[in-house]
């Protein structure tokens, strides 16, 4: 089970740190988005210091992520950008496999957040 835990965190920090990397670098082609997006985007695009602020927590949440010693920090800083992932795809995006891989992905982030739960006790108490 160890072993399973450590390959599924690592595929799990590598595609967050290849989606943070991709919002600087554009390396991925990127589906042609709806209207709806368009605005999404467009207000985004407004903002112009969030991309680069998700880019960043998405490259170090995901560094932290493969490490063991860090994995709970990683799974706590990762949370919100997976929220408005999981957000975004069910509300916006619908597509049957953007769902599947996002759901996968939340409830991989959310395994290793009970996992930890031990470490977050003096955070709430």
């Amino acid at each position: 089970m160890k072993i399973v835990k450590f390959i599924l965190c690592l595929l799990f920090g590598l595609m967050f740190i290849n989606a943070g990397l991709n919002k600087f670098f554009n390396y991925m082609p990127m589906e042609k988005p709806t209207p709806e997006q368009m605005k999404l985007f467009a207000a985004f695009g407004e903002i112009s210091w969030l991309m680069p602020l998700v880019g960043v927590v998405e490259v170090i949440g995901g560094l932290l992520f493969i490490f063991p010693k860090t994995r709970a920090l990683g799974a706590i800083v990762i949370l919100p950008v997976m929220v408005g992932i999981v957000t975004h795809v069910f509300t916006m995006d619908k597509s049957p496999m953007g769902m599947s891989i996002a759901g996968i992905m939340f409830l991989i982030n959310i395994w290793i957040i009970i996992d930890n739960r031990e470490k977050y006790k003096n955070l709430v108490s």
